[in-house]
């Protein structure tokens, strides 16, 4: 369809405002209660800390990262979701793991894993991609002769 082709090239920010959104809101979070944070899981102070750096961060480049098409640009996309990657699967063993449903229920508050995994697929998706899934498919979709 014509109208998806038109809006194609700027699908990317679908995902990219999933990841930094999340990631951005919920690092100042735990920057405003590194202690509060830091009793809730079994993990140090200095971990905690760097949980809420990469989420901040990470989601930042992400962001970043989609207003340009170039090397340094891509660099930032891929380093940004990487970096979503350790947080997410430490989200997942520590405070989600054994419930699927992310509905809280009395033996799991935090809800179950399905939320964090979807995130770590999205998260993979741009590390794996980077900035170029939508630019090589139309190079060759570009190169194919047209149909008749």
């Amino acid at each position: 369809m014509k109208l998806f082709n038109n809006i194609e090239p700027h699908a990317h920010w679908l995902l990219r405002v999933v990841i930094a959104s999340v990631f951005i809101y919920h690092g100042t979070l735990k920057f405003m209660n590194l202690e509060g944070f830091a009793q809730m899981l079994p993990i140090s102070y200095m971990e905690t800390v760097l949980v809420a750096y990469a989420e901040v961060a990470g989601g930042s480049l992400v962001l970043v990262g989609g207003f340009s098409k170039d090397m340094l640009s891509d660099l930032a996309t891929r380093i940004g979701a990487a970096m979503q990657i350790p947080v997410l699967l430490g989200a997942i063993t520590l405070v989600h793991w054994g419930r699927w449903n992310f509905v809280p229920t009395e033996s799991y508050p935090m809800g179950g894993m399905e939320f964090q995994v979807t995130l770590t697929l999205v998260a993979l998706y741009l590390l794996i991609t980077g900035n170029g899934a939508f630019e090589s498919e139309r190079t060759l979709n570009a190169n194919q002769p047209a149909s008749r």
